[in-house]
């Protein structure tokens, strides 16, 4: 009994609630607990959700129990609770018809011996669910939960107290109001913690999807990645967990879950700092716009210049004509062809020849005249250096400004406090560009040195990239073609082994597939990947 001299059954108590490891294990104990108390046959927990002044708020089912009917809703059940929210004010003014809205108010408990000889409250509700269930819903003992701030946090009802010698429904006694209450008010504060945690939880998932959101904002060409990646990720561990070969052994725990999601999430958070005419270089010669219209304006010059040309020589030799207007045409045909070569080549791609980079360097010899008449090459250094660009659209000096948001990520995410649930974050969302064989970067980590989800991840990242439908330079990569690039990657050390056989065993793709084209999705027989 919870007495004033009762301190170490109290205490008990306090440690049964506080040792539930999850706020719906510890919505069932609370129930659970007041329902041994009074031996209640029934009863049901509820949350106050929203401010409860404001109009707005109402009563929301947390978890439902009734033995006789043998019903479990909400909580760790898995059932959904089939019963709608109590809304705390109707028209405006606060709603006492209901039982539990009407503790909220008052703040006190109320004991009622028969809901079908009461005319306080409308339990027409439960009246139809009797009727369903063919049960008798007499006595209701209603509590509210009220924390530290004289708040009330939720609602605890209690239904058809039974008589502990005859097994008859009785009304709830008076004499236990005074435990019941007591018993409240503990399950009260450590309700109220755990309603922080999870309020603060919430709060710092709404923060990281928020940077993610705006990293992906940055670039339309790599929009989505960031929420791609922690899809992958999951996708990817489960796969894991659920293997009895090679990781047999490796498991996640809830809170393990959430540190990977986490990291997941910000695993580029250091491409804040990145420029964003260098994220978002759709092409060679882009910067803060597309350069290739003024390489193109010059090729028109240029075709200017040869019609030009061509209607001078006709003027002074009339008798050459058709061999004047051959050469302007031939002339004009190399130059289109040739401003088509550099348009394509200022798309960039997976690959770039040696030939096509020489070819490159021989058109940017030529000349074209200005408006003044003074003469330039057709293509300046920087833009040769541009266009001779082997893979995607980024330079040497461009990919090292990228490739420092993986400093600035790991500098963001050791500077913070994480808490010591999820202390590996930074380790997990830093190792996304490190090699097996220890060339990758930041840190040049070998696969020893990086725990499974760090290797995971890096997979996760490239996949992601090779089958995104939003990079200019590629098309969308079918999967076929993402798993040979993905088997020579882990031919050469660069990705984990066991991680890309498990990707491809597992068959995520198929998985994925919400987030690829139908034409993608090539792939049915995987043995030559598995070589």
């Amino acid at each position: 009994m919870l007495t004033d001299n009762s301190s170490p059954v109290a205490s008990e108590l306090l440690i049964r609630l506080a040792a539930e490891p999850t706020i719906q294990h510890l919505f069932e104990r609370i129930l659970k607990e007041a329902r041994e108390l009074t031996n209640a046959d029934g009863g049901s927990l509820y949350l106050v959700k929203g401010d409860p002044a404001s109009k707005d708020s109402y009563l929301q089912f947390a978890v439902v129990q009734n033995e006789s009917l043998g019903i479990h809703y909400g909580g760790t059940s898995g059932q959904a609770i089939p019963f709608p929210n109590l809304p705390l004010y109707k028209n405006g003014k606060e709603n006492h018809n209901n039982v539990c809205t009407h503790v909220v108010h008052h703040h006190t408990i109320s004991n009622i011996e028969n809901a079908y000889q009461t005319e306080a409250f409308d339990f027409s509700g439960t009246k139809s669910f009797d009727r369903n269930t063919n049960y008798r819903s007499a006595s209701f003992l209603t509590i509210p939960l009220t924390n530290h701030e004289f708040d009330v946090i939720g609602v605890l009802q209690l239904v058809n107290a039974i008589d502990r010698e005859t097994g008859e429904v009785v009304p709830f006694s008076h004499d236990i109001e005074p435990m019941i209450n007591a018993m409240a008010s503990y399950a009260a504060i450590v309700l109220n913690n755990q309603l922080l945690v999870e309020e603060l939880k919430n709060l710092l998932d709404a923060f990281i999807r928020c940077i993610a959101e705006a990293i992906d904002a940055k670039s339309p060409h790599t929009s989505a990645h960031c929420q791609r990646i922690p899809v992958l990720m999951e996708l990817i561990a489960k796969a894991a967990c659920e293997d009895n070969t090679t990781f047999k052994d490796f498991s996640l725990n809830e809170d393990e879950w959430y540190e990977l999601k986490v990291a997941a999430w910000m695993h580029d958070c250091g491409k804040l700092s990145t420029p964003d005419h260098v994220l978002d270089k759709s092409t060679k010669l882009h910067t803060l716009r597309d350069g290739i219209e003024a390489v193109k304006g010059r090729f028109d010059l240029m075709i200017r210049d040869a019609e030009i040309d061509c209607l001078k020589r006709c003027l002074a030799e009339p008798e050459q004509t058709c061999q004047w207007e051959a050469d302007r045409d031939k002339e004009i045909n190399r130059l289109r062809e040739e401003r088509r070569f550099i348009e394509k080549a200022n798309t960039g791609g997976e690959f770039m020849a040696e030939e096509d980079m020489e070819r490159v360097r021989r058109i940017a010899k030529q000349s074209w005249r200005d408006s003044q008449g003074d003469t330039h090459a057709l293509l300046s250094e920087d833009e040769v250096h541009n266009l001779c660009i082997s893979r995607g659209t980024l330079t040497a000096e461009e990919r090292e400004v990228i490739n420092n948001h993986m400093v600035v990520t790991i500098n963001m995410l050791e500077s913070l406090p994480f808490p010591k649930k999820l202390r590996r974050v930074p380790e997990y969302a830093g190792g996304h560009h490190e090699k097996m064989d220890g060339t990758g970067f930041p840190l040049g980590l070998t696969r020893d040195q990086m725990s499974i989800p760090a290797r995971m991840m890096a997979v996760a990242d490239i996949f992601e990239a090779l089958t995104a439908k939003e990079r200019p330079y590629k098309k969308p990569m079918p999967i076929s073609v993402a798993l040979s690039i993905l088997k020579r990657m882990r031919d050469d050390q660069h990705i984990d082994p066991d991680v890309y056989q498990l990707i491809v065993r597992s068959k995520i793709w198929e998985k994925y597939q919400e987030h690829l084209l139908p034409e993608q999705l090539d792939v049915e027989d995987i043995s030559s990947f598995l070589e």
